[in-house]
């Protein structure tokens, strides 16, 4: 059950990313893009349900904001 005091935190990830990998990405705490700045292309791929087409979407979508994956 939520509580509707709390505020809801506003996910900016590309659309596109697949309900899956959306699930797995909030499970493990990733909603802005800016969080991915933090952690490497490599650790994002052990999550379940990622693949190639979303981490290109993320990678795409970080370039545009003039942002890239930790190294």
């Amino acid at each position: 059950m939520t509580n509707i005091n709390e505020p809801k935190l506003e996910s900016d990830l590309p659309t596109g990313i697949s309900k899956p990998v959306q699930r797995a990405l909030a499970r493990a705490g990733y909603l802005r893009l800016e969080q991915f700045t933090m952690i490497s292309e490599a650790e994002v791929l052990k999550l379940h349900g990622m693949g190639p087409k979303a981490l290109g979407l993320i990678r795409q979508a970080l370039a545009a904001k003039g942002l890239s994956f930790a190294d």
